[in-house]
C-alpha cells in the first residue's frame, strides 16, 4: 500500500481562492525553525565567541563520543548485511505487484547525486594527499606504505560505512511508507516501538532531530561546495576569494536549487541528477585518459584489495592505544557527517525506491554506489598520488596551502603525469571549467534535494508539500551555510556535522530494532510483500 497520508498533526492553511499554500506539523515546523534561527541569531550577535568555540565543541564531542559514533555504523553494516542475505530480502517494497518508478540507470543518477556528490569533488584529491604528508597508522610521510595507507583510509571513509548510514534510513523509510501506510515521514519508522505516540510528542522530537541534523549536514555540504566554487573561479578567472563573494554564490545557487525544488522531483531534481552524473563522468573519463591510466587501473583493483584486508581493523580502529587526536577531525567528523546526512539521503532514496526488493535495494544503494565511488577515488587520488609520487610534485603542498583549490592544482599538473608534455592550455582550462560546473550541479541538486526532504518532514510526511515550504527551506539552508561560513570556516561546518549527526545516531540503532520488529511481524501475519 502506498498512501503517503501526512501525520495527524498536520495543518492546511488556504488563501482565498482555496488554494493550499501551506500544509506541515506546527510542532516540528516551528520547532526545527526556531531552534535553527537560535542558531543562526546567537552566531550573529556573539561572532567572536561562536568563531573561537567552534574548535572546543568540536574537540569535546569527538573525543567523548567518538567511539559511540565508530560502533553504531559497523552495527548499521552487520544488520544490512542480515537484511540483504536472510529471509526478508525478497520483501518488495510497495508490495508485490509495485513497479519502480525509475529505469535503474536514472535511479542510481539519482541515488549518487544526492549521496556523495559535492563531497568527492572536495576531497577526492585532498584527503589522499593529506594522508600521504601525515599517514594516521604510522608509516613515513611519501612512502609507498604512507601511499598504501592514505587510500585505503579514504576509502574507509567514503565506502560500505557511508552508504551503509543512507541504506537504513532510506529502507527503513520506504518499507514503512509503502508496505504499512504510514506518511513518508522520520516518525513513522518508529510505530513498532511507541504505537499512537508517534503522532504526539515523542513523533515531533523525533522529526525535528531528523530536520536539524539534515539541515545542518546539507548546510555543511554547501559549505564546502561554494569553496571550492570560489577557489575555481579565482583560479579560473581570477575572481577574489572572500566571505562576501561566497556569500554572493550561495545566494546565487541557492536561487537556481529553489527554482528546481519547486518544479519537483520530475521536472527538477530528476533532469538534474542525470545532468550530474553525465557531467561527472565527463570529468571521470578525462582524469582516466589524460593522467597515467594504467597506474590507476592497476591502483583501482589493489586499492580493493588493501580496503578489504583491513576492512575490520579500518572500521573499528579508535585510537585507543595510541592516544591520538587524528581520528576527530577525519572518521568522526565523517561518520557524524554521513549520520546527520542520513534523513535527508534516506528520504529522497526512499522517495525513488517504490518496487524495488530488498536485495536490489541493497545491491545499488550499498553496493554498487560503494563501487562508483571506489572509482572515482581510485582515478583522482591515485593520480594525484602518482604526481606526488613520480612528479611533477607540489600537489602536497597546495593540499596543506589551500584545501578548496587542490583539484584545480591537479588539473593542471595531471597532463604531465599521463606523459603530455605539450597538452593545450586550452583544454587544461577546460577541465577546470568542467570541474567548477560539476560542483556547481552537484550543489544544485544537493541544496534541491535537502529543502524537498526537510520539506516533507516538516509537513508531516506530505510527499508534495506546497512550493513556498520549499522556498523557505532552500532558503534557510543557504543562510546557515552562508554564517557557518562567515563564522567559522571549515571547523564550523566540521562541528554542525558532527553536533547535528550524534543525537541522529541513537536514532539509528532504535530504526533497527524498529524495522526487525515490523518485518517479524509482518511476516508473521503474511502481510511482508514478496517477490
Amino acid at each position: 500500500m502506498d498512501t503517503h497520508s501526512p501525520t495527524r498533526g498536520n495543518r492546511a492553511l488556504r488563501d482565498r481562492n482555496g488554494r493550499v499554500w501551506l500544509d506541515l506539523t506546527p510542532a516540528v515546523f516551528i520547532g526545527a525553525s526556531t531552534l535553527i534561527v537560535l542558531f543562526v541569531a546567537l552566531s550573529l550577535f556573539y561572532f567572536d565567541d561562536f568563531a573561537s568555540g567552534v574548535d572546543v565543541l568540536q574537540a569535546w564531542i569527538a573525543n567523548q563520543t567518538g567511539w559511540f559514533l565508530v560502533l553504531t555504523v559497523n552495527l548499521v553494516l552487520a544488520f544490512l548485511l542480515y537484511l540483504g542475505l536472510g529471509p526478508y530480502a525478497g520483501v518488495r517494497l510497495g508490495g508485490p505487484q509495485a513497479k519502480p518508478e525509475f529505469s535503474r540507470a536514472t535511479w542510481f543518477a539519482m541515488l549518487f547525486s544526492a549521496g556523495m556528490g559535492i563531497g568527492l569533488m572536495f576531497y577526492a584529491v585532498a584527503e589522499p594527499l593529506y594522508h600521504l604528508a601525515r599517514p594516521p597508522h604510522g608509516a613515513d610521510p611519501g612512502t609507498v606504505a604512507a601511499y598504501k595507507d592514505a587510500i585505503k583510509t579514504t576509502f574507509l571513509h567514503w565506502g560500505l560505512h557511508a552508504w551503509g548510514v543512507y541504506s537504513l534510513t532510506g529502507l527503513a523509510l520506504a518499507y514503512f511508507s509503502f508496505n504499512r501506510g504510514q506518511p513518508l515521514s522520520i516518525r513513522a519508522i518508529f510505530q513498532p516501538l511507541l504505537g499512537e505516540r508517534i503522532h504526539g510528542f515523542w513523533g515531533n522530537l523525533i522529526d525535528i532531530v531528523a530536520s536539524v541534523a539534515t539541515l545542518f549536514g546539507v548546510a555543511t555540504s554547501l559549505g564546502l561546495g561554494v569553496t571550492q566554487i570560489n577557489a575555481g573561479l579565482n583560479h579560473l578567472f581570477g575572481l577574489q576569494v572572500g566571505d562576501s563573494v561566497q556569500i554572493a554564490l550561495i545566494a546565487g545557487i541557492t536561487a537556481v536549487a529553489t527554482v528546481s525544488v519547486v518544479l519537483g522531483l520530475d521536472k527538477g531534481i530528476k533532469r538534474l541528477s542525470v545532468l550530474n552524473m553525465v557531467l561527472a563522468a565527463c570529468l571521470l573519463l578525462y582524469v582516466l585518459l589524460v593522467g597515467p591510466t594504467l597506474f590507476m587501473l592497476n591502483g583501482f583493483v589493489e586499492n580493493l584489495g588493501l580496503y578489504l584486508n583491513d576492512f575490520f581493523y579500518l572500521g573499528f580502529w579508535n585510537e585507543t592505544y595510541t592516544q591520538g587526536h587524528w581520528q576527530n577531525g577525519w572518521t568522526v567528523f565523517f561518520w557524524g557527517w554521513w549520520i546527520a546526512w542520513s534523513p535527508f539521503v534516506g528520504m529522497f532514496i526512499a522517495r525513488i525506491s517504490r518496487g524495488r526488493t530488498l536485495r536490489e535495494f541493497l545491491a545499488f544503494v550499498l553496493l554498487a554506489t560503494t563501487l562508483f565511488t571506489f572509482v572515482w577515488l581510485s582515478v583522482f587520488g591515485d593520480s594525484a598520488m602518482y604526481i606526488e609520487l613520480n612528479g611533477p610534485g607540489g600537489l602536497v603542498a597546495a593540499v596543506q596551502d589551500d584545501l578548496a583549490r587542490s583539484l584545480f592544482t591537479f588539473l593542471e599538473k595531471l597532463p604531465q603525469a599521463g606523459g603530455l608534455t605539450e597538452w593545450p592550455q586550452e583544454l587544461i582550462r577546460a577541465s577546470g571549467i568542467l570541474a567548477t560546473l560539476v560542483i556547481i550541479s552537484f550543489f544544485v541538486t544537493s541544496s534541491d534535494s535537502g529543502s524537498l526532504v526537510i520539506d516533507i518532514i516538516t509537513a508531516g510526511g506530505h510527499p508534495n508539500p506546497p512550493p513556498a515550504q520549499r522556498i523557505y527551506w532552500a532558503t534557510t539552508e543557504g543562510v546557515v551555510a552562508a554564517v557557518l561560513l562567515v563564522g567559522g570556516g571549515l571547523s564550523a561546518l566540521q562541528t554542525a556535522a558532527i553536533s547535528a549527526g550524534l543525537p541522529f545516531a541513537v536514532l539509528l540503532l532504535l530504526m533497527m530494532l524498529s524495522l526487525q520488529r515490523a518485518l517479524a511481524a509482518d511476516q508473521r501475519a503474511g502481510q511482508a510483500a514478496r517477490v
